[in-house]
């Protein structure tokens, strides 16, 4: 049998596949309601940061270019022909590029459009408006996708799907800022702020109000380890904070301290720790090794290294072997580049074992989060075409390969989890 033909019966199989989608963005379906979507949404996400690196540039200047091209495509205030007339002319530079495959498999998957041009944006812009209706979550994630559960990241609990399943983020309680914010927020669950020790217990009581309201774990990003002052410096630094008499050096310490209690309380309640790790911006402050320190101290944390930490690839692959508790998240990398993901995860089956990987996450907000249909549909392609090559080479059976396959993206994420 041909590699072709083993891509092909493989694929074919994937594609009635169940998933855990392990990474979005999406607040509740009542906030994409309340939006007027049009075709600009599927270019304001992502995309975007193509649009810009082909030189579309509607303003003057350069900082923050991408931010300001993504509100204006969001902005429906601004007719629609004077949004699609900024980027229409620079779409032919982005359609071979994996970003934009996403937003054409989408396109025809759920709208029937064949292409995105001068000649229809108008056309999918009503139909878009159509289907914006109670619903689209269940159609799209659900009967498109699958999907059993989804993990979003959008910095609150109130889903009404139950499929739903939030990760929240650990700057929203270990970087302090107003103080009043802090004691508001210890407030609302009958707690009063006067020491570190009386901080520490909220971090507690929240993660565990959290976890109540079905958070399933906490997210962090990568930075240089920065090793935090001991308890007694760190109480004294949070007295000056609750006084308001805190510099910048300070206030950075605390930040370090409160961070690694938040993992030492995820530790305790079994939460996991998820990383966002390289690709974005500056990404050379995004290292994925940064983390070692951390899954060093925390050994009984299961950490979840997001988007193969790419461009740094096969590091983060010895990072998901030589740590048990650090598990790989291909999350947004299939459309980052979709051949470093398939070179990526060919290496990943040589490095680590496969209850490691976890195989996908969307990625996407709720602007333009049809195009998980054509992430995911470009992820099982990915998954395929590695799991073909080895059953080419002889290293598994085409039984085997479905059944690996079902733990990348069902399996494992529904364990590391813990999900029921």
């Amino acid at each position: 049998m041909s590699i072709k033909s083993i891509f092909e019966y493989i694929f074919s199989e994937l594609k009635n596949f169940e998933i855990v989608d392990a990474h979005e963005h999406l607040p509740p379906e009542k906030v994409r309601l309340s939006l007027e979507p049009d075709v600009c949404f599927l270019f304001s996400h992502y995309t975007a940061v193509d649009l810009v690196s082909a030189g579309c540039r509607p303003w003057n200047i350069t900082s923050q270019q991408r931010r300001r091209l993504i509100d204006f495509l969001q902005d429906t205030s601004i007719p629609l022909e004077q949004r699609w007339k900024v980027i229409e002319p620079y779409i032919d530079y982005i359609r071979y590029g994996t970003y934009f495959r996403a937003v054409k498999i989408a396109l025809k998957e759920i709208y029937g459009f064949d292409r995105v041009d001068s000649s229809n944006y108008k056309d999918i812009s009503e139909a878009m408006r159509k289907m914006n209706k109670p619903g689209i979550y269940d159609k799209i994630l659900r009967d498109k996708c699958g999907a059993r559960y989804v993990l979003p990241q959008a910095g609150r609990t109130d889903y009404e799907k139950k499929y739903m399943r939030p990760l929240m983020w650990i700057n929203s309680i270990a970087l302090l800022n107003n103080p009043k914010e802090v004691h508001s927020k210890a407030e609302k669950i009958g707690l009063e702020i006067k020491s570190l020790d009386d901080y520490e217990m909220f971090i507690h009581l929240q993660l565990e109000k959290w976890k109540k309201e079905n958070v399933v774990g906490m997210k962090t990003v990568s930075e240089k380890y920065v090793k935090p002052p001991a308890k007694d410096k760190a109480a004294i630094i949070f007295s000056q904070y609750l006084n308001g008499k805190i510099d910048e050096d300070s206030r950075k310490a605390l930040y370090y301290y409160l961070k690694e209690k938040v993992i030492e309380t995820c530790q305790e309640l079994d939460l996991v720790v998820a990383i966002h790790a390289g690709v974005w911006d500056d990404f050379r402050r995004l290292d994925p090794r940064y983390n070692i320190p951390l899954f060093e101290k925390f050994s009984e944390v299961k950490f979840d290294l997001y988007h193969m930490g790419m461009p740094w690839v096969r590091s983060t692959a010895f990072l998901g072997k030589n740590y048990h508790n650090v598990y790989l998240n291909l999350c947004w990398s299939h459309i980052v580049s979709a051949n470093m993901a398939r070179s990526g995860l060919l290496e990943y089956i040589d490095i680590v074992p496969i209850n490691k990987i976890i195989a996908f996450g969307g990625d996407y907000h709720a602007y333009s989060f049809e195009k998980v249909v054509g992430h995911l549909y470009i992820a099982k392609e990915n998954v395929a075409w590695v799991l073909a090559r080895l059953v080419d080479d002889k290293r598994m059976t085409r039984e085997e390969a479905i059944e690996v396959a079902r733990m990348w993206f069902l399996e494992n994420p529904l364990k590391v989890y813990d999900l029921s």
